[in-house]
């Protein structure tokens, strides 16, 4: 089924076409369609399946059919969980509403910088960008009101509830129309999202695209056995070994983070963090830097993997095993993406065993185990 099919303008074909989109995804197959007619949607599908284009593109068609804001009363909220997907969508949005006939104005709002420059940029907005808590500062500044929102969208809502926004996601709910469109989409469905699924959607369309196995097909997949202590000079000696010029290095906390990149610069390997404790300006930095290749090492959490989204990115490695194999398959999945092959290097403390046993259950797939002290 090719994007002409969908009901989308020329405009937006050409757009797709420049930006060397061929044909849509499953996700936007379905989900194309039924925003286009207003429908409420529940999408249930995998990081990497095409879910943002699936609601932007349909969402600057129906924009160019209304009657724009008036003052700061923007038409579209889509909520997200991080400031650095806040960013993304908003690039996605850039991207695709170029040479419309109507211009449409995309805001990103988040925490973690001046809230002033966000509060200025709110004239005139078409589209906001928001993580829950930055947008709940801008209602009480009188900055921004929701009260003409024609379109909610929750973008990886199972990583809200998971981060702790369900009290800023009803406050936030309570302040909008009543009768409006409402799309929400999420990687998994919890209790908690169907709560809100039942709260939320009217006779929603359900759309739901079973992770692929065969998506892990094209990553490698190796674990060593290594003690804790024995861990940072193990991952130096890979990097040195296989000559890494870009690798993505993910451990569990903020600390450790920080850790890591200290002793991988002591020895001459230039590495950078990204967790939230940085500034947003910080991390776009050093996001930028890592895509260009100045960076050869970038060390973060599991939090900030949603953001990070490259092409032909060689090599992934976890310091340490993540919480559940959920997060165990979206780390790796960093690598092996676009159809470039991919390879994920494991350091597995003795401790680790067990739950590197569970993840690979879970998962479906055997990870041949090396047991470093023998090499």
């Amino acid at each position: 089924m090719p994007f002409t099919s969908l009901g989308l303008s020329a405009v937006l074909l050409k757009t797709l076409a420049d930006q060397n989109f061929t044909d849509p995804t499953p996700i936007q197959q379905s989900a194309i369609p039924a925003i286009l007619n207003k429908k409420d949607v529940l999408g249930i599908a995998q990081t990497g399946s095409g879910k943002t284009a699936s609601y932007v593109l349909p969402l600057l068609m129906n924009l160019q059919q209304s009657s724009g804001p008036k003052n700061r009363h923007a038409n579209v909220l889509v909520l997200v969980p991080t400031r650095e997907l806040a960013e993304q969508v908003k690039g996605v949005f850039h991207t695709f509403s170029k040479g419309l006939p109507q211009p449409i104005k995309t805001l990103a709002v988040y925490g973690g910088v001046s809230i002033n420059p966000q509060m200025m940029g709110l004239q005139g907005v078409n589209i906001l960008v928001a993580t829950p808590g930055r947008l709940l500062e801008l209602v009480d500044n009188n900055a921004v009101h929701l009260n003409t929102i024609e379109t909610l969208v929750l973008d990886e809502a199972d990583k809200m509830l998971n981060l702790g926004f369900k009290e800023e996601l009803d406050k936030i709910i309570a302040l909008l129309p009543v009768k409006r469109q409402n799309i929400l989409f999420s990687a998994t469905l919890s209790n908690d999202l169907q709560n809100i699924n039942q709260i939320l959607l009217h006779d929603p369309v359900v759309i739901k695209i079973e992770a692929e196995e065969e998506s892990l097909d094209r990553i490698t997949q190796v674990a060593y056995i290594v003690s804790d202590e024995k861990k940072g000079p193990f991952l130096r000696q890979l990097i040195k070994e296989h000559r890494m010029k870009q690798v993505l290095i993910f451990a569990s906390s903020v600390h450790l983070v920080e850790a890591i990149v200290n002793k991988l610069r002591k020895n001459r390997i230039e590495a950078k963090p990204i967790h939230s404790k940085k500034s947003q300006g910080n991390r776009s930095d050093t996001l930028r830097l890592f895509k260009a290749g100045h960076v050869t090492a970038l060390v973060a959490t599991d939090l900030m993997a949603r953001g990070i989204d490259i092409d032909a990115l060689p090599y992934v490695i976890n310091y340490d095993l993540p919480r559940s194999p959920k997060d165990y398959v979206h780390r790796i999945g960093r690598t092996g993406r676009a159809g470039n092959d991919g390879n994920a290097i494991s350091l597995v403390s003795h401790g680790e065993l067990h739950h590197f046993e569970v993840i690979q259950k879970k998962m479906g797939k055997q990870v041949k185990l090396i047991d470093s002290e023998n090499l």
